[in-house]
């Protein structure tokens, strides 16, 4: 419960505080906790005059989801008073740049890092550098192929992704073409979300055939033509599965713009702005909320367990719900969404 109350008011905090300008570097002093619960000294940062230090490096800037993980990461650098930046390329195509960001937080000795990887292949040397420095690594969103992080926190996007499967067979009386726009097939998240689907599709759902695969790099207009071009190849296909914000978004527009509202079942991932209208419009039927107010204060969390010493257990899963027209307004649900 107090964990939930903590998601509330810092989703409040993500809707009045506008948006963040992209790539940039924000600086958290770890201000007092006026939320009035009483910690017992239970998650104290370090003795000593200076703060712990943990730099926060996400996989971007451009939608919501980041703008709600930082939120809920500037809420436990408050709690437990610590110092954190958090940042990320302006797109979640810029690997090299995120690369940048993470060998220049690992120059200035931090206490622990927070890390969501684009390319877990990529960040393999520099987390190396890192373990051998006795930096302790914090993934989350995205893990990476390595047992160097401490732990990962994250939705499980593979069941997640599943749940989604289930949906759209579900709507689409399990039977007939479909297709999915994903982010990436490099981080974990695009990796997972597009196995989950296919898998329980292929698993479950023998009539239904998946005819195309694109990848939109979590860019709304590179995902609206992919979009495009697939009901051009398709014009019998019934539905789409958008597995980011981004994807998701660029599936709604193609819809719009062909014409084709209420003819394709748009299923999507996350639950910014544009997506909530599109679920309350009826253009998209409904999507899978994650949890990214807690995914930034477990990970900060986490790093302060990690530097003091305390035991960290080896995944935090976060959660996810699915979100349509029949529950949005819900309180549970509506604490999850960070329009």
């Amino acid at each position: 419960m107090v964990l939930m109350m903590l998601f509330l008011a810092a989703t409040v905090l993500v809707a009045c505080g506008g948006e963040e300008e992209a790539g940039s570097d924000t600086d958290t002093s770890g201000s007092e906790d006026t939320s009035g619960e009483d910690t017992g000294g239970e998650e104290e940062a370090a003795s000593g005059d200076e703060k712990l230090y943990i730099p926060i490096i996400s996989k971007g800037f451009q939608h919501q989801f980041w703008q709600a993980v930082k939120a809920g990461a500037e809420q436990a650098a408050a709690e437990f008073d610590v110092e954190i930046t958090f940042e990320g390329p302006e797109t979640e195509a810029q690997v090299d740049k995120q690369m940048e960001m993470l060998t220049a937080a690992l120059d200035k000795n931090p206490d622990a890092i927070g890390f969501a990887a684009l390319d877990s292949q990529a960040a393999t040397p520099l987390l190396q550098q890192a373990d051998g420095d006795g930096i302790p690594i914090i993934a989350f969103d995205s893990g990476v192929d390595s047992d160097i992080p401490v732990t990962t926190a994250a939705t499980d996007n593979k069941a997640a992704a599943a749940l989604a499967a289930d949906k759209m067979a579900e709507l689409i009386g399990e039977e007939g073409k479909v297709a999915l726009i994903v982010h990436d097939q490099t981080s974990r998240t695009g990796i997972d979300r597009e196995t989950g689907f296919v898998e329980q599709i292929e698993a479950n759902y023998p009539n239904i055939e998946i005819v195309d695969v694109q990848y939109g790099a979590g860019d709304h207009l590179k995902s609206t033509d992919l979009a495009k071009a697939i009901l051009a190849a398709h014009p019998d296909l019934k539905g789409f599965f958008g597995a980011n914000e981004g994807s998701a978004i660029g599936v709604v527009n193609a819809v719009k713009e062909l014409g084709k509202d209420g003819e394709i079942v748009v299923i999507g991932y996350d639950s910014g702005m544009q997506q909530i209208e599109a679920v309350r419009s009826g253009v998209m039927a409904g999507a899978i909320t994650q949890n990214p107010i807690g995914i930034g204060y477990e990970t900060v969390k986490a790093a302060v367990d990690a530097i003091n010493g305390k035991e960290v257990p080896a995944s935090i899963d976060t959660g996810f719900m699915w979100y349509d027209n029949t529950n949005i307004d819900d309180e549970d649900i509506q604490a999850v969404l960070y329009e």
